[in-house]
């Protein structure tokens, strides 16, 4: 396989998938086949309202509306399509409360992805005409034409799906979190210089409660000695390695600071920050507990918590989406793509490049590359299989992916199979199977023992 080339970015792309379900194929007492779907319909969804369109077999349209997204909205919307069942629904993919209702009302819901989507109109509309109503229509008539082959949305598991929103919604918050630390230390850094170099961590609350307690350096140095030590063993701050610098660069704190009129408007600005980051942080504990609380309530606990380096943040995200997949346990090359870890190849005559997937789930891919790049130091095979890769002279982020893709397979087979990660059987299996790895491992174990 070709080495990825150079159009890789790191720029990321919406998310496609949507976050209430995954596909996979359903049976249904209403519809015992495709071939009972006689009409068709193509749903446009936006914020406040919704487009429909109906085609019959032979493509024409019976029936066009658009209800607002309330109670009485939809309501309407189910009694006009009522007369039209059985039918199948082509939407496209994206994260909407309107692709959630479609699903618990028992339609049968096809996601299409936007690039498809885009491309079902150019086909009716080459001139580039776009509505509402034509993005319906070509998504009712690519259903109509292709939708036997397509996969239907179902709705999870409800603790799953509780979990899964929950570490999405923590690291959402996170991200807020980290935006307000950089918002903070612009601040400090425009009049309050000692207490950035006071501190080198400042995702620790104790940072955020000096800046409340000693908001400008004057009352800083009014405050004296006695009260720095204080507040530094409060804290549990008080080291000898770092006690002396700290409290002579809190002496000095006026001799290097902003004028009086940007003191007297940012303290109040970094004041504000470091108490919305103190709420912020019991929130975040607050979620921390509930996710624990879902994650050990799931039947595939073990599973997920046996993963080395995965630990109490990671194994809940994981566990969240991925069971959510597990539909495509048997098709780890599916599950691969989709967690974004497997590359995309382009050949056209003499031209053969390898592309970083951007349509993928996002969130699944973040998290896979947080545990694999843990789980090289908890796994000697998992270490030896980077360290291969990167004497390939593959970067540290594309070493990661194939890591990632390795583990995506074993972790298909524990879901498969409900068994707990067992470092030993996977050794037997690597020996087993002949494995390459286990060639390094002798060849490294050999260079130790030498050493």
């Amino acid at each position: 396989m070709p080495r990825e080339g150079h159009r890789i970015r790191s720029t990321m792309n919406r998310v496609i998938v949507t976050s209430a379900f995954a596909t996979k194929e359903k049976e249904s007492q209403n519809m015992k086949s495709w071939n009972q779907v006689t009409y068709f319909v193509g749903f446009d969804w936006a914020k406040d309202h919704h487009d429909v369109i109906v085609l019959d077999r032979a493509g024409k349209i019976v029936l066009e509306f658009r209800f607002d997204h309330t109670a009485s909205g939809w309501t309407l919307c189910q009694e006009k399509l009522a007369p039209f069942a059985p039918l199948a629904i082509a939407v496209e993919a994206g994260h909407s409360a309107a692709i959630e209702r479609l699903v618990s009302l028992d339609y049968w819901v096809y996601p299409v992805h936007p690039r498809s989507s885009k491309s079902y109109r150019t086909r009716k509309r080459p001139s580039g005409t776009k509505t509402d109503l034509i993005d319906c229509w070509a998504l009712a008539d690519a259903l109509r034409l292709e939708g036997e082959s397509w996969r239907v949305l179902t709705a999870p598991e409800p603790l799953v799906q509780q979990l899964r929103l929950l570490c999405r919604d923590e690291v959402t918050l996170i991200e807020q979190r980290t935006a307000l630390i950089n918002q903070l230390q612009q601040a400090l850094y425009e009049y309050y210089p000692t207490a950035l170099e006071a501190f080198d961590d400042w995702c620790a609350p104790s940072a955020w409660a000096f800046v409340e307690t000693f908001p400008t350096p004057q009352a800083l140095v009014q405050a004296g000695k006695r009260r720095w030590e204080k507040f530094l063993h409060t804290h549990k701050l008080y080291h000898p390695q770092t006690n002396q610098k700290r409290l002579e660069l809190f002496a000095k704190a006026e001799q290097f600071c902003g004028t009086h009129a940007a003191i007297a408007a940012k303290s109040v600005l970094a004041v504000a920050l470091a108490k919305l980051l103190q709420t912020l942080e019991r929130q975040l504990t607050c979620f921390r507990l509930q996710i624990t609380e879902c994650f050990k309530k799931h039947p595939d606990y073990a599973v997920f918590h046996s993963l080395p380096g995965a630990g109490p943040k990671l194994a809940p995200r994981l566990l969240g989406e991925l069971v959510a997949l597990k539909p495509l346990a048997d098709m780890p090359q599916a599950l691969q793509c989709l967690a974004g870890v497997a590359p995309v190849s382009y050949q056209s005559g003499k031209v053969s490049v390898v592309y970083l997937r951007h349509q993928c789930n996002r969130f699944l891919r973040h998290t896979i590359h947080l545990w694999v790049d843990i789980s090289r130091h908890y796994c000697d095979w998992a270490g030896i299989y980077y360290a291969a890769h990167r004497k390939k002279g593959q970067s540290h982020a594309c070493a990661l992916r194939c890591l990632g893709m390795r583990w995506l397979k074993i972790l298909a087979a524990m879901i498969r199979n409900q068994t707990p990660y067992d470092d030993a059987l996977h050794a037997r299996n690597q020996l087993k199977h002949g494995s390459w790895v286990l060639g390094l491992n002798a060849s490294q174990s050999a260079k130790d023992n030498v050493t």
